[in-house]
């Protein structure tokens, strides 16, 4: 086992830092108190690779391993998680319609999603299948050369503002077996969108509920084959889980550098705030939190990069450990601050807005814990 990070990734990190540093530091307040979904840092992002990290080569994506993107990631939500979990979620997008997409698909939207020019949206929760996924109703019925969709989804990140949907939906039986995965236009004829949610974080990217009302969808945007999409949509998670794993990562190095500098700054009883036992000690602790949820994201990601019988519930693993973490590390950090940790004017109240629904997407840590008991009591499983 090797920690050490080579120079090759240490240069790619640093360049997700700088780049997060000039393209969404200075906007990142503003885009979150107003809504704004920054489309145009999202294609800057993209001209840098960053929009088709572990995408495959063939849709001109980089192809890297998922333990390279998780730095790159990293860097970014430690100056922004909205934008950068939108980033994630559009990478998981397109690295499903690069996997498992037939040539019509991989030429239409490929190279255009790998670029940034054009963004996709993860298409699975409906408003009665969120933890029950396998329950969806949304119909895909095949019609010669078409399938037709009816029904609807929730929460989804992005849409409205997206130009593919990656959608899961029945084209067969009740279950797992039934559910099948599909590349959708975002603005094909029968589509339609909920009213833009007001939510607690996460506020530089729109979410939506999607209507699809007898919507035509060409048989060669299929993903895989019929009756194959529960498992693409679970192998997509699995990058996922760790994407947001990494999120709360990079949000709480940030708040831990925030804290860091306000305890040196902050006088009180006249000395500085970093010579109090009690903080330093609460500083320590978060520190070896966030280091702890660090080396098992990256632990997770080199499982799933080498293809690990128990990567899955490795990454369920890193991800119900990581995202409470993430948010537990942002939250002491906002109390560090006192009353100006709640003030819009520091980021703190900011990420720990956005930190909060890490632990419950991607598959809630309630569920994580379902994964990994299920792992553990199958058999002699003992995940060493």
């Amino acid at each position: 086992m090797d920690f050490e990070l080579s120079e090759e990734q240490r240069a790619f990190a640093q360049s997700a830092r700088d780049f997060a540093l000039s393209e969404f530091a200075p906007h990142a307040a503003r885009w979150d108190a107003e809504g704004i979904f920054p489309k145009e840092a999202i294609a800057k992002a993209g001209e840098l690779g960053f929009c088709g990290l572990y995408a495959p080569e063939s849709i001109d994506g980089l192809g890297l391993p998922r333990l390279d993107a998780a730095l790159v990631f990293e860097e970014m939500a430690a100056v922004d998680p909205s934008t950068t979990a939108f980033i994630t979620i559009h990478n998981m997008a397109t690295w499903m319609l690069g996997t498992w997409g037939g040539p019509a698909v991989r030429e239409r939207w490929g190279a255009a999603l790998t670029s940034g020019r054009q963004l996709a949206s993860y298409c699975l929760t409906e408003p009665g299948a969120g933890s029950d996924a396998a329950s969806l109703k949304t119909r895909a019925e095949l019609q010669g050369d078409h399938y037709l969709i009816n029904g609807g989804k929730a929460f989804i990140s992005g849409a409205g503002s997206t130009d593919v949907l990656v959608l899961m939906a029945r084209s067969g039986g009740g279950g797992a077996g039934g559910v099948s995965a599909f590349a959708v236009p975002a603005d094909a004829p029968g589509i339609s969108y909920g009213k833009k949610e007001r939510k607690m974080g996460w506020n530089s990217q729109p979410t939506r509920t999607i209507s699809f009302d007898n919507v035509r969808v060409p048989a060669d945007h299929l993903l895989g084959s019929e009756g194959e999409g529960f498992r693409i949509a679970m192998k997509g998670l699995d990058g996922g889980r760790i994407n947001i794993a990494t999120c709360s990562v990079g949000a709480a190095q940030g708040a831990l550098d925030a804290a860091r500098r306000y305890l040196h700054e902050r006088q009180q009883f006249g000395k500085p705030l970093a010579t109090f036992q009690a903080l330093q000690f609460k500083l320590a602790d978060m520190a070896t939190e966030l280091v702890a949820a660090r080396q098992m994201v990256r632990l997770a990601a080199s499982k799933l990069d080498a293809g690990d019988a128990d990567a899955s519930t490795y990454c369920a693993m890193a991800k119900r450990f990581a995202t409470d973490a993430g948010f537990a590390i942002c939250n002491d950090a906002l109390q560090l601050h006192g009353g100006y940790g709640y003030l819009g004017e520091f980021p703190l109240e900011r990420l720990v807005r956005d930190t909060r629904v890490h632990q419950i997407l991607e598959g809630t840590n309630e569920i994580m814990r379902v994964i990994i008991a299920r792992k553990l009591l199958e058999g002699d499983n003992e995940l060493r």
